[in-house]
C-alpha cells in the first residue's frame, strides 16, 4: 500500500517491516478481521499499516513518532526486528 500523507510517501513495498500481530491459527491470519503492521522507512520515518477485511473499512497508514512506534511496538507480538535495530538504542533495564 501507497499513502501520501503530509507531502511524504509511505510505501509498505520499500519501508521495512518491524512488528505485527498477523499470525496462522490453522484457518486464517487476522486477528478479528484486523490486522497491524509496523514499519520503518529507509529515511528512518515510522507507521503503522492497519488492514481491515470489515466491509465499510478501508485499509490506512498512520505516520509515528519515533516514541509511539516505541509503544507500538511492545504491543504486537510478532517481531520482525529486534528492539535495537528497530530503534537504535537498547530497550532500558527495569
Amino acid at each position: 500500500m501507497k499513502e501520501i500523507i503530509d507531502r511524504k510517501l509511505y510505501d509498505t513495498s520499500t519501508a521495512n517491516l518491524i512488528a505485527s500481530d498477523d499470525y496462522w491459527d490453522g484457518r486464517n491470519t487476522t486477528r478479528q478481521g484486523r490486522n497491524s503492521y509496523l514499519y520503518k522507512t529507509v529515511k528512518g520515518n515510522f507507521f503503522v499499516h492497519r488492514i481491515t477485511h470489515w466491509q465499510g473499512e478501508l485499509d490506512s497508514i498512520t505516520p509515528l513518532s519515533k516514541d509511539e512506534a516505541m509503544e507500538i511496538y511492545e504491543s504486537l507480538p510478532e517481531k520482525a526486528m529486534e528492539y535495537k535495530e528497530a530503534f537504535g538504542v537498547d530497550p532500558e533495564i527495569a
